[in-house]
């Protein structure tokens, strides 16, 4: 194929790794090498917090980490934040936990970790987590709130939350695990990377994303070519143009050596 795109946006868990995992296969670091090789933007597009995504990044040539679904954007070649949108937690806060009792909160303190309401699971939060109270999470603005319902599944969650209405945020569930991510109102990885990709001067049409879960749709549709992993659930896969292999058969590298 002759066209290469200029702009690749890369999600990290379910696509370079395997979900919680840092270490990306040699095929895909040598694939992302090579799209780097040949003048691409490439960036990382993910739900992780920024403390979260620092240990992908020395490991493919990327040029700007798009983190907290775009809430946060880094720098790796100068360690530097250079943009953080931030939201008020607390009326989200309440009104998930009147919907679904059990469920614990931890908003992101960039850099650093989190605040944690309730207890998580060993491995879920990245960083340092500091247990507080309503009224101390409540009056941090947060670029991320994340929440996991303890002893439900996924499918419950999503069920549960199908009528939600959560103004003044922008939120997903996740497939794997009974997690919800809320950010800023209007703040995406498609918004972020629209953004991005007008300060960078690249047609719309130079643009490729994969991804694997349900934040990444508005990634997918949002590039000229979307391509969702082998095990992104049905609708991520409808919101792409084509579907790669499973992230353990490295379908990112498969996907990247399409174009470069």
């Amino acid at each position: 194929m002759n066209w290469r795109p200029r702009l690749v946006a890369l999600d990290i868990d379910g696509t370079l790794t395997h979900v919680g995992s840092n270490d990306i296969s040699p095929a895909v670091q040598a694939a992302v090498a090579r799209a780097a090789d040949h003048g691409a933007h490439v960036v990382l597009c993910t739900g992780r917090s920024l403390i979260g995504t620092t240990p992908i990044a020395p490991q493919v040539p990327v040029s700007l980490a798009l983190c907290s679904n775009g809430a946060v954007w880094w720098d790796p070649a100068r360690d530097e934040i250079t943009k953080r949108t931030t939201f008020e937690p607390g009326p989200t806060i309440k009104t998930l936990s009147a919907l679904l009792p059990g469920a614990v909160f931890a908003v992101e303190q960039t850099g650093v970790g989190n605040l944690s309401l309730g207890q998580f699971l060993p491995n879920d939060l990245w960083g340092v987590t500091t247990s507080a109270s309503f009224d101390e999470i409540a009056a941090v603005p947060t670029p991320r709130l994340v929440m996991r319902w303890h002893d439900r599944t996924p499918a419950e969650l999503a069920f549960a939350v199908r009528e939600l209405e959560l103004p003044g945020v922008s939120w997903t569930v996740d497939h794997t695990e009974p997690w919800l991510t809320a950010v800023p109102p209007d703040v995406t990885k498609g918004s972020a990377l629209e953004e991005l990709r007008v300060s960078l001067g690249v047609s719309a049409d130079d643009t490729l994303a994969i991804g694997d879960g349900s934040n990444d749709v508005e990634m997918l549709r949002w590039a000229a070519v979307g391509i969702a992993m082998g095990q992104a659930p049905a609708t991520v896969q409808a919101a792409a143009d084509s579907v790669t292999a499973t992230v353990l058969e490295d379908g990112a590298a498969q996907a990247l050596s399409q174009f470069f």
